[in-house]
């Protein structure tokens, strides 16, 4: 397969695989990516599974048209990816081997043959020059394994990703991308998110055209889509609202329990209900479903006074891939003495910023009317943000929104006639309760300054403390003038005709401009509130709040340059441009300081 005029794909496909890694359910194979760079000299990517020899060493004859290639890069030491390493010197004995220090110490324990004489090298953010393509290496430790590394192409801007953006599945079959990308990210590369927000920042000062991985198709088009993706997943955040059900049953009474409790949720419009039989489902759908989702139900019986095993196991899944920033709620059975709840939220006592729903529910044997009034009761708090959500079941004239108020972090939300932009505030107050009034500060400097000046009307959204700097970086970073804030959010609309945010609020207010007052930088909106919703019981975040726990903090030790004030992006060098803008969040040399 030709990706551009000098790079081909050199990979095979395999059907004979029924589990990937001893452990992934493939229905569809498995493709292993291998890719060569023709130039003044050229470059093999990586080789393919052991069952592939032949085939592979043919696609690359095929590929070079009888010459020999000088350089085989390594990126990864896993051996579906490395197998062939051996097999390949002994074809092509003059080739150089290009990988790091830590790619070779491996390569001495898989193999055993004269390394030494072909060696080269590399360091992080080095370079090798082929002739007009010019390789960087991108160091990725720990995705997933500690030796990895990353290639960038300057010369058609594609970047040779490893594992990452990779997938489960042949490349001669056509499924959704998404579906099996998530599963193998998070049942692969789960557990190391940090690492993977580390080469995401660093991919962030690339132009990429291309991503070639080591598994699944080459990515060429909408590549926004794939890296808002992975930022959601490494950054453990929920791709999607929705809530999970995962349960084990003895003799059907917790399964009665549960699918009563699937048609609670559903009715009080829950978007999104996914039920898996944990002993006979797929414990990976399982695992991946509950990263995709927003809310978690854990339902077992208690069994040798502990709970039922496939509960344990898929606990154990979660918990070992660092599963966080969900709410979690549990459903126990018991007939003597009901123990599951408490040994379920044991084994999450590690886990960061999990919140646990107030009700848990105990069925002792089988439901009853008590039994399913506590499920009930745990329906309604579950479901309590998405009736807010509902135009015809939510109250709109909830007064208690005005609660949420604080010294804290808005998104305030318009419209200019033609698209709708958000940006982020610090400064709303309630002025009086009869009539409700509050009052909106706004840089006039800023896009929805202009449009509400316009208009006469906004939405105040109240950011709860569960607010991602995702939030911060769409609605804080960019403007609205020339971006679209919320091209890939899913839209919400209140009476007036606003955007509301789906998720990441307590609350909402919709305010109607009475009066104006000019603060020189600023505008004052003096405002009444015509609609107001609680979504959530969860705390308003504070400027505080977001600082210390939202705010990434720059890893500047050991590092010579600058770092970006608001984002803390690091630019690496002895001199920073005066027309310099942060890639991240587009602010300009002024918001930069230098590392001391």
């Amino acid at each position: 397969m030709q990706i551009t005029n000098d790079v081909i794909y050199v990979g095979v496909n395999d059907h004979k695989i029924d589990l990937f890694e001893g452990q992934y359910v493939v229905p569809n194979g498995m493709a292993y990516n291998s890719y060569v760079i023709k130039d003044e000299k050229t470059a093999v990517f990586d080789t393919v599974d052991i069952n592939f020899t032949h085939e592979w060493l043919d696609n690359i004859a095929a590929a070079l048209d009888g010459k020999a290639p000088d350089y085989l890069i390594v990126q990864h030491m896993e051996p579906d990816h490395s197998a062939n390493i051996q097999n390949f010197v002994n074809i092509y004995p003059d080739t150089k081997i290009v990988a790091n220090a830590k790619t070779f110490t491996m390569m001495n324990q898989f193999f055993d043959f004269d390394i030494e004489d072909r060696k080269v090298v590399v360091a992080n953010g080095e370079s090798l020059s082929l002739g007009r393509h010019e390789l960087t290496f991108v160091f990725a430790p720990m995705v997933h394994w500690p030796e990895v590394m990353m290639t960038y192409d300057s010369t058609d801007k594609i970047l040779f990703s490893a594992d990452g953006f990779g997938k489960f599945g042949a490349l001669d079959v056509d499924e959704d991308w998404a579906c099996e990308a998530r599963r193998y990210y998070i049942g692969i590369v789960g557990k190391y998110g940090a690492q993977v927000q580390n080469v995401l920042k660093k991919a962030a000062g690339l132009d990429i055209q291309i991503i070639c991985p080591l598994h699944g198709p080459v990515l060429t088009e909408n590549l926004g889509y794939y890296i808002n993706l992975y930022d959601i997943w490494s950054s453990y955040r929920a791709e999607d609202d929705g809530i999970v059900i995962a349960y084990t049953s003895v003799y059907g009474h917790t399964k009665a329990a549960v699918l009563k409790f699937a048609e609670m949720l559903k009715r009080k419009g829950a978007p999104k209900v996914s039920l898996f039989d944990l002993a006979r489902d797929d414990m990976a759908e399982a695992v991946e479903d509950a990263f995709r989702y927003s809310k978690l139900v854990l339902a077992t019986t208690t069994y040798n006074a502990d709970i039922f095993p496939f509960m344990r196991e898929y606990i154990n899944h979660l918990t070992e891939r660092n599963y966080q920033n969900r709410t979690v709620a549990f459903i126990e059975n018991g007939t003597w003495a009901p123990l599951a709840a408490k040994t379920m939220k044991g084994m999450f006592e590690k886990s960061k910023n999990l919140t646990i729903a107030d009700t848990t529910v105990t069925i002792k044997s089988a439901l009853n009317a008590d039994s399913t009034q506590q499920l009930e009761k745990l329906a309604d708090e579950l479901c309590k943000e998405y009736v807010a959500q509902s135009d015809d079941a939510s109250d709109k004239h909830d007064m208690s929104a005005l609660f949420k108020i604080g010294y804290g972090l808005y998104v305030v939300t318009s419209n200019d006639g033609n698209r709708d932009n958000g940006l982020i505030v610090n400064t709303v107050t309630q002025l009086t309760d009869s009539p409700n009034r509050v009052a909106v500060n706004i840089n006039k400097a800023n896009y929805s300054y202009h449009t509400i000046k316009q208009t006469g009307k906004m939405n105040v959204n109240c950011l709860s403390v569960d607010a991602p700097f995702k939030v911060f970086e769409t609605f804080g970073f960019q403007s609205g003038r020339n971006t679209d804030k919320f091209k890939s959010c899913e839209v919400l609309r209140s009476d007036n005709g606003l955007v509301f945010l789906p998720r990441y609020i307590n609350a909402f207010m919709s305010l109607k401009v009475e009066q104006y007052v000019d603060l020189d930088t600023h505008g004052m909106f003096i405002c009444t509130v015509t609609e107001a919703r609680v979504m959530s019981d969860k705390e308003t975040m504070t400027y505080t709040y977001y600082q210390n726990n939202v705010k990434p903090k720059p890893e500047t030790q050991g590092k010579k340059g600058f770092v970006c004030k608001i984002c803390g992006y690091i630019y690496e060098g002895d001199v920073l441009p005066d027309d310099y803008i942060c890639p991240l969040c587009k602010h300009g040399v002024a918001d930069f300081e230098s590392i001391e």
